[in-house]
Order: C-alpha cells, then sequence, then structure tokens
C-alpha cells in the first residue's frame, strides 16, 4: 500500500507526525509539509518531506499511483482551496488528484468552532466521496491519558483508509 501523508497549518502538526510514525513499516509513505508546518517541524521534529511548492514532485501527477492521501491536520485555507479546486501547491494539487482520480482522501479539520464557510467547504467535498474526519475524541473508549485519545483518533483513521491496526480497544472486544 502507498499513502501520502500531508501537514497543513501549524496547530496539530505533532498529531499528524503521530499519524506517520504508527503508520506500519510495509506501507510506502510520501509526506508533504506546508510552509507553516515546516515550521514547527524544524523546531520539534526532524523528518524528510516533499516540498510543498515542488510542483514537480511525484504526487502531483495523476500517473502516480497510491492508495490514498490523509492531510492532518487540515487547515480552513487549505480546505477552503481544495473545495474550490485551487491547486497552488503541492499538497492542493495532490488532493485534486486524488479526487480527479477518485482515491481515497481524508481531511482532518482541526479549527474550532467551524464556521458556515468551512461547513459548506466540508459538505461539498463530503459530496465528492473525500472523508472529513475532524480529531474528535471517543469518550467510550475508557481512555486515560493524551496519548490513548491520540491512538484512538489515528486508529479511527486508519480504519477509514483501511490500515489494520491495535492502537485501540474495540468495543464489544475482550
Amino acid at each position: 500500500m502507498r499513502i501520502i501523508v500531508a501537514i497543513t497549518g501549524a496547530s496539530g502538526v505533532k498529531l499528524g507526525k503521530r499519524f506517520i510514525d504508527a503508520l506500519p513499516k510495509e506501507i510506502e509513505t510520501f509526506v508533504i509539509v506546508s510552509k507553516n508546518a515546516k515550521t514547527v517541524l524544524e523546531k520539534e521534529e526532524h523528518i524528510k518531506y516533499f516540498e510543498d511548492d515542488d510542483i514537480a514532485a511525484p504526487t502531483a501527477s495523476g500517473s502516480f499511483k497510491c492508495d490514498a492521501m490523509a492531510i492532518i491536520p487540515t487547515s480552513m485555507n487549505t480546505l477552503a482551496k481544495i473545495s474550490c479546486g485551487i491547486s497552488d501547491n503541492l499538497i492542493t494539487r495532490t488532493a485534486a488528484v486524488q479526487i480527479k482520480e477518485q482515491r481515497k482522501l481524508l481531511l482532518a479539520p482541526r479549527e474550532m468552532p467551524f464556521s458556515a464557510i468551512a461547513l459548506e467547504n466540508m459538505l461539498k467535498l463530503a459530496r465528492l466521496q473525500v472523508i472529513i474526519a475532524p480529531p474528535i475524541l471517543g469518550y467510550y473508549a475508557k481512555i486515560e491519558k493524551l496519548d490513548e485519545m491520540e491512538d484512538f483518533i489515528i486508529g479511527k483513521w486508519f480504519d477509514l483508509l483501511g490500515i489494520e491496526h491495535n492502537l485501540f480497544h474495540r468495543w464489544g472486544e475482550d
């Protein structure tokens, strides 16, 4: 399996990094980082990535085969651009390719509360089969620590993308 992971904005960058770290090693992973997220990652983490202005990167082409793309977190700016078909950087171009090729695209909007404009953008994308999956807390999962909550959220995203995992205890399982 191949997956593209993009990280946008600044708030929530660590959750995107944890998503990448939790991916099974057999999944071929390609990472794109926005300028703002790059600033945070350079200060906090050291990872290899495609530059967001590298429109010639392989992920910008429909001929680049991959199974899914996740944008974690998804800034409202990125969400709006994708909703309007604006492909002015590698992240938005790659997302546009995912939509036109009818491949899985998961967006994790991170701002709260959502404005009516953001909700309309999400609805428009959901109608195109884009998965809208904000990092929502799962209180029924008997979680006691922040790391466990992040594992639960990441596990839910993995479920949506068809990635096997054991990041949380499922309801009804011993």
